[in-house]
């Protein structure tokens, strides 16, 4: 995976919040991206909390919130690790070099 989330992300962002289902097919570019990027996300932004929920039955979200209690969310079924990647850097408002 790239290294597009090795950074500090803004301070206006409060919280990273993935939804997604543990076994389904439709979730699985969701959960390959967790896999591949938690690590690096958290350990950029030690204090964001980053919630991890399941979901079965729903389709895969991810929510971001930010200052104020805005949030804003998009919707991962059945993407590619890759394309959840990119959906969820334009959540967060990263550029992808």
């Amino acid at each position: 995976m790239s290294s597009v989330f090795a950074r500090a992300l803004s301070p206006a962002v409060r919280e990273i919040r993935l939804m997604f289902s543990q076994t389904g097919p439709v979730s699985s570019g969701t959960r390959d991206f967790v896999l591949a990027n938690y690590p690096v996300i958290k350990k950029h932004n030690q204090d964001l909390p980053i919630l991890i929920r399941p979901a079965e039955g729903h389709p895969p979200r991810a929510f971001v919130r930010f200052e104020r209690g805005v949030e804003e969310s998009v919707e991962l079924y059945g993407l590619s690790s890759v394309e959840v990647e990119s959906k969820v850097a334009e959540l967060l408002g990263i550029q992808k070099k």
